[in-house]
């Protein structure tokens, strides 16, 4: 696969296709009943074959300058978010007792909180602190209830990816059910200790109010408003369902590739993937190579890298093989750089 000069980018368009997930779910948080599941169905059921039948690009197409259409873009989907938590709550709160369409609301609203308001919050995430983008991005990570993952993404997980010191990196061993369960705790206690690291202790640290924060809306939430324990069920499960969905990304953009502590960061450290299904309705996140070597650079600027490690399919169309260990590596052990 190589990259060709003489090849126009994709219309942005083409990215609009990532607000169909949260239509869907507030269509569905809306109308309610059966409707609910439709988040469900398209990400885990269509989404893949969406991913298949788009396919990847043999020769993938150079990056944007104009950066105007994705700037709204990003707002768009941040507020779309909003949208979908707003009618989420609105839907459980009507639930007075825990039922299916409750589980199938929270299921949908996870995936696409983990779909499109992770995503965005991840690149708003790259913004310069406090700025009306930043602060979106915080938004978006509390109501998933993980907002301690910017300060750990970008001073923890870019620095040491593909070391020992990053608990976002899977190793080749692991399977996505063993890094879930380390990854989770391991990235809270290191952003606590990055503020530490700067002094902040105790309550003053950041990640700390984060999370006394969190419980408290949580409290709030349950003894407040109407079926607050639906309401509060409702949004727990939402969470998980997106914290794993984001960490799920983690482990396969990262598995089985390492590097020495002291040696240097290359586009050999990320796998990518030319997916188009991936890279349109996820604001680029396949690109992720170039992503780590310089992580300023805004999602439509990003340049793919065809020497780099190659994901078998695009993130869709990964997410069962990768729920079933063997099934996993011999689909993706051919495609490591080395042999460990």
């Amino acid at each position: 696969m190589e990259v060709q000069a003489d090849l126009k980018p994709e219309p942005w368009i083409v990215h609009l296709l990532g607000l169909i997930s949260p239509v869907l779910v507030i269509s569905g948080n809306i109308i309610g009943g059966v409707y609910t599941s439709m988040g469900v169905i398209f990400i885990w059921i269509i989404g893949p074959f969406l991913d298949i039948l788009f396919g990847k690009s043999a020769k993938p197409r150079p990056p944007r300058e104009s950066g105007l259409p994705f700037e709204i873009l990003l707002w768009v989907h941040g507020i779309m978010h909003i949208v979908v938590i707003g009618t989420f709550f609105y839907f459980s709160s009507q639930q007075s007792e825990i039922n299916r369409w409750l589980v199938t609301a929270s299921l949908s609203t996870g995936l696409v909180s983990g779909a499109s308001a992770i995503v965005t919050a991840h690149e708003l995430g790259h913004k310069k602190p406090k700025s009306p983008g930043w602060l979106l991005a915080r938004f978006l990570l509390f109501s998933v209830h993980y907002t301690h993952f910017t300060t750990e993404h970008n001073h923890n997980h870019h620095k040491w990816v593909a070391t020992e010191k990053d608990s976002a990196s899977a190793k080749e061993e692991e399977n996505v059910w063993m890094f879930w369960l380390h990854t989770i705790p391991g990235q809270f206690i290191s952003s606590v200790n990055v503020h530490r690291s700067k002094g902040r202790y105790g309550i003053n640290n950041p990640s700390y109010q984060g999370l006394f924060l969190q419980i408290f809306a949580v409290i709030l939430l349950f003894f407040m408003l109407p079926n607050g324990s639906s309401i509060v069920f409702g949004w727990f499960l939402a969470s998980i369902i997106a914290i794993l969905t984001l960490e799920y990304v983690n482990y396969i953009r990262h598995w089985g590739l390492r590097r020495e502590i002291d040696e240097r960061q290359t586009r050999m450290h990320s796998w990518n993937t030319e997916a188009r299904w991936s890279r349109w309705s996820l604001l680029e996140l396949t690109r992720h190579s170039d992503h780590h070597l310089k992580a300023s650079t805004p999602f439509w600027k990003l340049q793919p890298h065809p020497d780099a490690p190659e994901l078998p399919a695009g993130y869709y169309a990964c997410w069962w093989p990768c729920l079933i260990p063997p099934l996993w590596r011999k689909l993706a052990s051919p495609r490591l750089p080395y042999t460990s």
